[in-house]
């Protein structure tokens, strides 16, 4: 069968060195809508090196490299047709505080779980990533295989929770300019899903569409503006299930539930903030869902 899964989750890590500059922090929070108004200064701690603040979604692309599920996709005991896979949902376990600047940092990746869903597989690849001073990260991205289930495998844990009950308690929305996924795959992702219109057609969408990891870093970002003071280091964690496409040139909708007793001067206190993401041009179309920022 394409998926092995006792080879897969029996096979070495593989580790990997990785690093990054000012330069590569910047042209990724460009990526994901940063810089507007360019003399803000809440924008200037993501665009400017003096002072420059990471985004802990940086996590995904740090190293300039493929993004997680095309890795899993080389680790032994998977051989599946690239057509039949979907990037499902990613989360981010943070250690401390991203720098901005890396010299040398280690990449550890292996295949954590596979799950038979029946209609599908999911494998969790899990990465680890540690500098000399110690862990940065973890995490996991969760890859959807279409057709590759039924082996009687475990199903695993579900994923889903139910949405908020009750009216968000901040309400952001973001535009997507028409040249966002033109400047978020300078970041490492050349998938021309999200360039070339012919490749979009073959693919059965109507024009390029946004990377899945665009749209999360741009609702991290809104939750660290809207609740948590632009405190990046408040972020302990971060996880989302990627439900529904997002076109250049929309509009996205993030509503926040935020625990804690209230905003307490922009969200202080520790917990939990549940977000949803949605499209407002297609009617609240669903973009992300299952959306935790845990907070310190």
């Amino acid at each position: 069968m394409p998926i092995d899964a006792a080879k897969a989750l029996a096979a070495p890590p593989r580790t990997g060195e990785i690093s990054w500059s000012h330069k590569d922090v910047q042209l990724y929070h460009l990526g994901i809508g940063a810089g507007l108004p360019a003399t803000d200064p809440g924008e200037l701690r993501y665009t400017l090196e003096s002072g420059l603040r990471v985004l802990p979604s940086f996590a995904t692309v740090a190293g300039a490299g493929s993004p997680g599920v095309i890795g899993g996709l080389s680790m032994p005991g998977v051989d599946v047709d690239l057509a039949r896979v979907l990037h499902g949902g990613q989360s981010i376990t943070l250690y401390r505080p991203l720098p901005a600047e890396c010299a040398a940092a280690v990449t550890t990746r292996r295949i954590a779980a596979v799950h038979d869903k029946g209609e599908a597989a999911v494998l969790v690849m899990r990465t680890d990533v540690a500098d000399a001073d110690g862990p940065l990260w973890t995490d996991d991205a969760w890859i959807h295989v279409r057709g590759e289930g039924g082996w009687g495998g475990d199903r695993g844990p579900s994923v889903r929770r139910e949405a908020p009950a009750g009216p968000p308690g901040r309400t952001a929305e973001r535009p997507v300019r028409e040249d966002q996924a033109l400047l978020y795959r300078l970041s490492g992702d050349w998938n021309p899903l999200h360039a070339d219109p012919g490749f979009a057609r073959l693919a059965g969408f109507e024009r390029p569409i946004l990377h899945g990891l665009c749209t999360y870093g741009m609702t991290l970002k809104a939750v660290v503006d809207t609740l948590l003071g632009g405190d990046v280091a408040r972020v302990r964690g971060y996880t989302a299930r990627f439900t529904g496409v997002v076109y250049p040139g929309e509009t996205l909708r993030i509503r926040m539930w935020h625990d804690g007793g209230g905003d307490r001067g922009n969200g202080g206190g520790g917990g939990e903030v549940r977000v949803t993401v949605s499209v407002v041009e297609r009617g609240d179309a669903p973009a992300l869902a299952g959306t935790v920022v845990t907070r310190s």
